[in-house]
């Protein structure tokens, strides 16, 4: 089974939520970790386990992340982790995965799907085997216990229920060392 680890520096987790009704908020988490075991090269078998540090979000705006990462929001001091792990894959044509799986926020686990569009495999700098995704996804913050919300004076909530994923996933494919005889 190959096994392949997520590039950091090549990859973004992002998400999107509506502010006021009228646009959007985009924030990101900084800090990950994800892997993928998967026998085939198409990676209709893939086995994925995904983690992010709560305290890592990034809005663009500090007063903002503080207050996603309180009890209010994410909780990030008692729940310092999400977290993601698959449960199938069903390969819908050749560049394109539906994931299932369980994702984890503020202790409450759900089931979610994610729509996956491989960009396919190519060698990277050292000769290191690269794999790309493109994973969209959404949620609603309700069903995790991220209740907080403001009205504004005329009535509008402040902070929007569905909650867009959008990861743009870079894989190195981890080389096992070969033992001598």
């Amino acid at each position: 089974m190959a096994q392949w680890t997520i590039d950091p520096t090549h990859s973004e987790i992002s998400f999107k939520v509506k502010h006021l009704v009228v646009s959007s908020v985009t924030g990101r988490f900084d800090t990950f970790q994800a892997t993928i075991d998967s026998d085939t090269e198409d990676f209709s078998d893939a086995k994925i386990r995904f983690e992010a540090d709560a305290a890592s979000i990034q809005t663009k705006n500090e007063q903002r992340d503080g207050h996603l990462k309180s009890p209010d929001f994410f909780d990030a001091a008692a729940y310092p982790k999400l977290s993601f792990v698959s449960t199938s894959v069903r390969k819908l044509s050749a560049d394109k995965l539906q994931v299932a799986g369980n994702f984890t926020l503020r202790g409450v686990t759900k089931d979610i799907v994610l729509d996956v569009t491989f960009n396919g495999t190519g060698t990277g700098f050292g000769g290191a085997q690269v794999a790309g995704f493109e994973i969209q996804g959404k949620i609603n913050r309700f069903d995790f216990g991220l209740h907080w919300n403001a009205l504004t004076e005329a009535g509008g909530v402040a902070v929007g229920s569905d909650v867009k994923i959008d990861i743009q996933a870079e894989f190195l494919k981890v080389q096992t060392a070969v033992k001598a005889a």
